[in-house]
């Protein structure tokens, strides 16, 4: 029961492997305590005046001389108190649980119809197997590339779902070295069953020697360059160009003025809806004429992408006559480069 639900309640059970687990078990046992001493309060008053009342008993039924509101205001503001401190609780572990620290490793998992993509900081590639090190902090950033999936590790009191165009944020910080079930939460149609894989929890020194004797696909840092081509933004997004768009060097974290008068940060998310929402945000001073790329661009493109405009400090874009990819290998199909309004 307890690996199904996530929690051990005892603080030295294998399944107590994230700096989270203990503080949800202590809010889970307080909570059945809290629940069982109620219920049996409620047992024994039920108890009690069903057998001394039952019909033909010699107890006595003298008319009532106090104001039963007082026990009934008594109770109801006690009970009421007392899970509204449970439910206070539970929020500051939740709102811990939402913001991770500024030190957190980022991990990018995309879940699809059935395995999860995991892609690390450095390129490496995991499939349904998430290699991290112990003590540190984890930060995913998860979306679906097709159905709703759900992101779940018992062992770390971990779940989140993944719905698709929306990218989302859960973290972790796991406290054991070990491997531990990693599992989709959510049916996700017929082979959702075997949607599962596991998570490699490692001592830091094992980490680093693991990370050290794998291959990186050193083909994957200008992988963001070459796409940024295929896709016709460089026909719109770079310097000399015909078409009047907003300008993209410098643009990742910057305030964008956008229509309706209001400022939007560029962030991750604000990237994205740019590319496949570019009628959400229009920036100001520019006509909403940029394509719409749903449906034409994959999540793990997409997320190349989107890590190159990240990396648009100083630098400018790619000319519009950079090579793409080998015939070989075919790109899909990108509209015409047509001018825009986003970037």
């Amino acid at each position: 029961m307890s690996a199904v639900l996530g929690f051990s309640l005892f603080p030295s059970s294998p399944m107590n492997a994230s700096s989270f687990t203990p503080r949800v078990e202590a809010l889970l046992l307080a909570l059945l305590v809290a629940s069982g001493l109620l219920i049996g309060v409620l047992l024994v008053l039920n108890l009690y005046f069903l057998i001394r009342y039952r019909r033909g008993s010699s107890a006595p039924r003298p008319p009532l001389r106090i104001a039963t509101w007082k026990f009934e205001a008594g109770w109801i503001c006690g009970t009421t108190i007392g899970f509204l401190g449970f439910f206070f609780w539970g929020a500051r572990i939740y709102l811990d649980m939402e913001r991770p620290p500024a030190n957190a490793y980022d991990v990018d998992v995309i879940g699809r119809q059935w395995m999860w993509d995991i892609r690390h900081a450095d390129g490496r590639r995991e499939f349904d197997t998430l290699h991290v090190p112990a003590d540190q902090p984890v930060r995913l950033r998860m979306i679906s590339e097709d159905v709703i999936h759900s992101f779940a590790v018992p062992a770390f009191s971990l779940k989140q779902d993944v719905v698709p165009g929306k990218q989302v944020m859960a973290w972790f910080e796991a406290t054991r070295p070990g491997t531990y079930h990693l599992y989709c939460d959510q049916f996700c149609g017929t082979a959702h069953a075997e949607m599962a894989g596991e998570v490699v929890v490692m001592k830091p020194e094992d980490y680093a020697a693991w990370q050290a004797s794998g291959s990186v696909n050193n083909e994957e840092a200008g992988h963001g360059a070459k796409l940024f081509v295929r896709y016709g933004c460089s026909g719109c997004h770079t310097p000399g160009s015909p078409v009047r768009a907003p300008s993209l060097v410098g643009l990742y974290g910057r305030l964008v003025p956008v229509e309706n008068g209001q400022f939007v940060r560029a962030d991750e998310q604000y990237l994205r809806d740019s590319i496949v929402l570019p009628q959400q945000h229009v920036v100001a001073g520019y006509a909403p004429i940029m394509p719409d790329f749903r449906g034409v661009i994959s999540e793990t493109d997409l997320l190349d992408l989107i890590d190159y405009l990240k990396s648009l400090g100083a630098k400018q874009p790619p000319p519009a006559n950079m090579p793409t990819a080998p015939a070989a290998a075919p790109p899909m199909v990108p509209p015409p480069p047509a001018p825009s309004s986003a970037p």
